[in-house]
């Protein structure tokens, strides 16, 4: 198995369990999956999720830091919402439950990683710039999930939806896939006024 999925803080776990246990704490907060599902649903594929604050790089590279860790949550065979938990002053705790095309996606991404041949670390790496979350493959499989930052031979896998002209699914090596964020960031140039 080439992935070495890093384990999630146990306080992290324990909030989303609280969560998920806890019905009239956040029947509010509770996606349309959750409300009808049957039977008991569990948290599976704890990720790290990292947020790239800086696409252009500024003389020393990407800079990335810790935003919280995501559960998928199953029910049976399937996937049904995700949970996520952010980092307080108090410690690990529960965020939100959600749906929506990135569960799949995610999935997808995973499956994906873990037909090929080179063992990685899965972490995702959220790039508010463009809208877009990619499954990270960092290749240090032995780091600490919670720190680091994208290596030029990791590789991204854009999720779906991902932006224009970036394609869903296909990897790329970080110091492929940089460059044309970078561009898609850059300015145009200001053309002369016609005379």
């Amino acid at each position: 198995m080439p992935l070495h999925v890093p384990p999630a803080p146990a306080p992290a776990l324990r909030s989303v369990l609280t969560a998920l246990g806890s019905p009239t704490a956040v029947s509010e907060d509770r996606t349309p999956a959750l409300r009808s599902v049957q039977g008991p649903v569990s948290p599976e594929s704890p990720l790290p999720v990292h947020v790239l604050d800086q696409i252009v790089p500024s003389g020393s590279g990407p800079y990335t830091r810790l935003a919280g860790w995501r559960f998928l949550l199953r029910n049976g065979d399937r996937c049904v919402a995700a949970a996520e938990t952010l980092l307080t002053a108090d410690g690990w705790t529960f965020s939100h439950f959600f749906e929506g095309p990135y569960l799949s996606s995610t999935e997808l991404a995973l499956r994906q990683a873990e037909s090929m041949r080179t063992p990685y670390q899965p972490r995702l790496l959220s790039i508010p710039e463009l809208y877009m979350l990619t499954l990270w493959l960092h290749g240090d499989t032995e780091a600490d999930a919670s720190t680091g930052t994208p290596k030029p031979t990791d590789v991204l896998v854009p999720l779906a939806p991902a932006p224009p002209g970036i394609t869903a699914h296909r990897p790329h090596r970080v110091a492929d896939l940089l460059p044309v964020m970078t561009l898609r960031l850059t300015p145009a140039p200001l053309l002369g006024s016609p005379a």
